[in-house]
């Protein structure tokens, strides 16, 4: 219980920014290696969609922009951990994949359903895992589906690392160019919130849209 308390206090720290300003500076160098580990961890297994990301990347830059650690290193270690996240999730989905088509040992995934998933992928795989990045929770489901599906690996990979940049760039380059503003330092949770709202809402849309068609099919 200990462990756990201590962990979850931890990620409490960083979701505020002064908690968060605190962790940079006893860490120092070390906090390069931590925030690899988080942001891998957010997307490699999905066993850990709640560790934080799209308010992590935003703090980060701010905290790095009032100075300290170097903005350049910081932005290439979170894109690689961003990168290898995702294919360590992908291939962690594929190796299950095997099992699942010749047992169906898991509830609900049945073969047809993995043919529609590795056709969808092969059709909208760009959408599904660019986007997906930018969406809490799904981000880190998409790749171990994209595995499970059997997705080209080549083009997985090639969407992985415009999805990584893409998410990255603006998350941690906008907290960096955005630090000496007041305001943005006093409200960071406000702006973090919103943020988290603005991202889910695509996902809440799908699934309306999702209620909607069956109701309709349903009334036929």
């Amino acid at each position: 219980m200990g462990i756990i308390h201590s962990f979850l206090d931890f990620l409490h720290q960083l979701g505020d920014l002064q908690l968060l300003k605190g962790l940079f500076n006893q860490y120092g160098n070390m906090i390069f290696l931590i925030m690899f580990v988080i942001i891998f961890a957010e997307t490699g297994f999905v066993v850990t969609p709640f560790l934080p990301g799209d308010s992590l990347l935003f703090g980060a830059g701010i905290v790095v922009g009032l100075g300290g650690l170097n903005i350049y290193i910081l932005f290439a270690i979170l894109v690689i951990a961003a990168v290898f996240g995702n294919i360590v999730n992908y291939s962690i989905g594929r190796w299950l994949g095997p099992s699942i088509l010749e047992k169906e040992k898991i509830p609900f995934i049945k073969k047809q359903h993995l043919v529609n998933t590795h056709k969808y992928y092969e059709k909208n795989g760009a959408f599904a895992i660019i986007l997906g990045r930018f969406t809490p929770f799904i981000r880190t489901f998409v790749p171990f589906v994209a595995g499970i599906g059997y997705m080209d690996r080549k083009k997985f990979i090639s969407y992985t690392i415009i999805g990584a940049l893409a998410w990255v760039t603006p998350f941690l380059l906008g907290g960096y160019f955005l630090s000496s503003i007041p305001w943005v330092q006093d409200n960071f949770k406000k702006i973090t919130t919103t943020i988290l709202i603005i991202s889910v809402l695509p996902f809440l849309y799908g699934v309306y849209k999702e209620l909607i068609a069956k109701k309709e099919i349903e009334k036929v």
